[in-house]
């Protein structure tokens, strides 16, 4: 493995900072986040058209560029930094990812060109009313009608459910073969019988929706019965995305809560000069490295093939949950009052900071999971 990035990959990130600071301002943030869609087409298009960003770790056999999540990893840590309001996550991490991982070659033939080009927006809709983020947790039903299939039940917490074109969807089919009858359906966002609302959520930088299938026809993603292990890897590799995108997210508070302690004079002298200041900035800055380092080990170990990627996914999650929060309400803090007023932009952070602790389980969970593949 490589422990640094190299001057071809710092020059694409050079170039995809400068477009989302650019395009991703707070103002542009703040009038996104109040939309019900929460992002609009043309941007979308715009993130695609200037730079590709969907391509970027599609194959290019599927019309992608082919690179690997050191690079995907990238764009997700500077979309942090950014607060992009965009489906991308949902689109290239968890749509994209079940389609790689669980479709057969026809199907990614015939699906991935779109994700790829910006043309399709998708999403994977895996968890119920109960929030787990388990495979065995799945309810929702699919059952054999004729050639077809057809869906009846729910999903809820869905990134981005309400506006996708394109739905994956994890269902159960009772008496079905291999995984406990676990198997991935692909849906288009406007099919009869599906009605889908936007949830009030907490952090309205990142969509949820609550998705009600009633009859709904889909189409079989991959083999039957093999929904689990695909969904699984898919968490995997979602799972190392967010992380990197968390500590994006995490760097950018340290860096504003600096620039401001700098400035704010209190006693006749900066803030940032007073000691135990000097400390907490010290120790946000720590806090913060050994995440970035836990992120981008994982976003190697994928690209690698390591045999331990599930453990290594659950710690960089657990490590940037846990790291992004506490350096939320340390730029609170440092902020003073302004700090938890409206008009400040930190309190932006804070929410994504937590909406993004319990997004694919918590740390909790992470560690959990951390101990039965040691223990394996």
């Amino acid at each position: 493995m490589r422990f640094a990035f190299s001057s071809e990959q710092e020059m694409f990130r050079s170039a995809v900072r400068r477009f989302l600071t650019d395009r991703s301002t707070t103002r542009e943030v703040r009038r996104l986040m109040q939309t019900e869609a929460g992002w609009e087409r043309e941007g979308w298009q715009a993130l695609n058209s200037e730079l590709g960003l969907c391509a970027v770790r599609i194959p290019e056999a599927y019309g992608g560029q082919g690179f690997g999540f050191g690079e995907h990893c990238i764009v997700h840590e500077e979309m942090g930094r950014a607060l992009l309001c965009a489906p991308y996550f949902a689109t290239t991490v968890l749509a994209a990812g079940a389609i790689l991982t669980g479709g057969a070659e026809a199907q990614r033939q015939a699906l991935l060109p779109g994700i790829a080009a910006g043309d399709t927006v998708a999403t994977l809709a895996s968890v119920e009313d109960d929030g787990r983020w388990e495979a065995e947790a799945t309810r929702l039903t699919a059952t054999r009608v004729g050639s077809g299939w057809r869906l009846d039940g729910h999903k809820s917490f869905v990134l981005d459910g309400h506006t996708a074109d394109l739905i994956v969807v994890l269902a159960r089919a009772p008496g079905s073969q291999g995984d406990d009858g676990l198997s991935l359906f692909t849906v288009r966002g406007d099919a009869p019988g599906l009605s889908r609302r936007a949830l009030s959520t907490l952090d309205p930088t990142r969509k949820l929706a609550r998705l009600q299938f009633d009859g709904v026809s889909a189409s079989l993603l991959g083999d039957e019965g093999a929904g689990a292990a695909a969904f699984d890897r898919t968490m995997i590799e979602a799972a190392v995305c967010l992380a990197n995108e968390m500590v994006g997210g995490a760097a950018r508070l340290r860096e504003d809560a600096l620039a401001y302690a700098m400035l704010r004079v209190q006693f006749g002298r900066p803030i940032a000069s007073f000691q135990s200041m000097k400390h907490k900035q010290a120790d946000m800055l720590l806090e913060v490295e050994l995440a970035k380092s836990a992120a981008y080990f994982a976003a190697a170990a994928l690209d690698e093939g390591d045999a331990d990627i599930a453990a290594t996914a659950s710690l960089a999650k657990a490590c940037a949950s846990d790291t992004y929060l506490q350096t939320a309400i340390h730029a609170i803090q440092i902020h003073g009052g302004i700090g938890f007023t409206w008009d400040n932009d930190t309190h932006l952070w804070f929410k994504r900071a937590k909406s993004a602790e319990i997004l694919l389980g918590d740390a909790h969970l992470h560690r959990e999971r951390m101990m039965r593949h040691w223990a394996a």
